[in-house]
């Protein structure tokens, strides 16, 4: 017999690895928006939170959250997308932090202003950085051009 704090485990492990669609460097675990793994009368729960509300790439993630789970023996489980709590980049794990940094993208800083936050180049690690535009490659990030290596770069967004 297999417990419950096993199949958890388990389920979450095989959820936890999937990866973001946008960020592919990050898994949905990284980013937080993997919220929770639950047991509910002997059905796994997946609850997921997208990082705005209209995020286009949550009907992908919960198909592979699906995908995983049925992968893991969990064919049955269900995936629940919750709105509130907002999702915050405060709930980016460190190691994503660092994944992102490493890829090229500038981590979320905790201002939470896009316009005045002091933001170090992925590339050479320089502050002397400029906001080209608010909106980069996708919603959640800006688009920054370093002034030392002249290198372009996204910055994700602090929320």
């Amino acid at each position: 017999m297999v417990s419950v704090g096993t199949r958890i485990e388990s389920a979450r492990a095989a959820v936890a690895a999937v990866p973001d669609p946008e960020i592919p460097v990050l898994t949905i675990d990284d980013l937080g928006i993997l919220r929770g793994v639950d047991e509910e009368d002997g059905t796994i729960v997946v609850t997921i939170t997208p990082t705005y509300s209209g995020c286009p790439a949550m009907d992908h993630i919960r198909e592979e959250v699906g995908r995983a789970l049925t992968g893991a023996g969990f064919p049955d489980a269900e995936v629940r997308t919750v709105y509130s709590p907002a999702w915050t980049t405060d709930w980016m794990s460190e190691e994503g932090k660092r994944k992102l940094e490493e890829f090229g993208i500038a981590p979320p800083g905790s201002t939470g202003n896009v316009l005045t936050e002091q933001v170090r180049c992925p590339h050479c690690g320089s502050i002397q950085t400029r906001i080209v535009s608010q909106f980069g490659s996708t919603a959640c990030k800006a688009l920054y051009r370093c002034s030392a290596c002249l290198e372009p770069f996204d910055h994700f967004k602090p929320i």
